[in-house]
């Protein structure tokens, strides 16, 4: 079997990175919140350089859909209906038995966030909404961690690291989650290439940060658009000495002050989290099973009801998808799970 040195010799002979730097890589703890798209291609570049421990936090069941761009999953991950976190840490340890891999089948919320994020060097965004963005944004600058905000959609993506008390905060940026009605991949589509390409560029980022240390990142914000072929990069704007997070260190997002109850998943779906209380999943699917077909495991269950597709999750927490109407969600969800 080849040796731990020969395994990240191509990586390690790269001079600014070095013995030195892919020491600290190995000694690290890496939390990517959000395991699509960008959190499976980050995950596994971060595994094979050798990162020492990565927890995965997704909430998330794989798709067929999600195969054309979301890297370790198969068509059998789709088939059984897996967690996100569980299938992605069963392809990764795979790849590199080296790693600790924690995978957290879980919403990032204020009563978790504190837990999962405590022993973090770094903090890798691979997630779909401002909601979770300001709730990580407010635990990083609250404790001085350093995180990676990443977005993609369409064939327009972009990615910026943010290291409190040196670079702008998310909020310094968006001091309030965008207005009205914005581009998703369910309605605009999204292209694998863009992706992968903006996944990359967050993980070099945070090889970076976790082998030089995170001063030695330029501050700048870039841009691509693979369809275009347009690559742009811009310094990142400065601290606004106004900024309600990081400059009056009001974390209002971080107390759940700010949290709705209920979340839009950005897919014509809600996301029912505030209902937090064990479920038995066998006997809600012997319950269901006299009404529609049902597919469940020790994660999920899942059945079709009505024209909703129903996922609930052991914590009472469930994703009702043919909505977007907070209330139906709430009714779906009170006649076929209990109120």
């Amino acid at each position: 079997m080849p040796s731990a040195d020969s395994r990240y010799s191509r990586q390690s002979r790269f001079a600014p990175l070095g013995e030195a730097g892919q020491d600290r890589i190995r000694k690290a703890t890496v939390v990517i919140v959000g395991c699509g798209a960008l959190g499976t291609v980050m995950a596994e570049l971060l595994t094979r350089a050798g990162v020492g421990r990565l927890r995965i936090v997704d909430r998330d069941f794989v798709e067929l859909s999600n195969l054309q761009r979301q890297f370790l999953f198969d068509e059998s991950d789709a088939a059984e209906a897996l967690p996100k976190a569980i299938a992605a840490a069963r392809r990764l340890a795979r790849l590199n038995a080296e790693v600790a891999i924690e995978p957290v089948v879980a919403d990032l919320v204020p009563a978790n966030v504190e837990e999962l994020l405590e022993d973090a060097d770094l903090i890798l965004d691979g997630t779909d909404n401002f909601e979770t963005r300001f709730l990580i944004n407010d635990a990083a600058v609250s404790t001085g961690r350093p995180w990676i905000y990443a977005a993609a959609v369409g064939s327009y993506g972009l990615k910026f690291a943010i290291v409190p008390g040196q670079t702008a905060c998310l909020r310094c940026i968006y001091p309030e989650p965008p207005n009205g009605a914005q581009p998703t991949c369910e309605t605009d589509g999204v292209l694998g290439p863009l992706t992968s390409t903006i996944a990359s560029l967050a993980a070099a980022d945070a090889l970076k940060i976790l082998a030089s240390g995170p001063q030695t990142l330029a501050e700048r914000l870039t841009t691509v658009d693979v369809w275009s072929g347009v690559i742009r990069q811009i310094a990142t704007p400065a601290r606004d000495p106004e900024c309600p997070c990081c400059a009056r260190r009001e974390f209002t997002h971080l107390d759940g002050s700010q949290r709705a109850p209920i979340s839009l998943c950005g897919r014509n779906a809600v996301q029912i989290h505030e209902r937090r209380r064990p479920v038995n999943l066998q006997e809600l699917a012997q319950r269901l099973a006299a009404i529609a077909p049902v597919r469940a495991n020790e994660f999920a269950l899942r059945t079709m009801v009505e024209s909703y597709e129903l996922t609930v999750c052991p914590d009472g927490r469930a994703i009702i998808k043919g909505t977007t109407d907070p209330g139906v969600a709430r009714s779906v969800y009170a006649r076929y799970v209990g109120a």
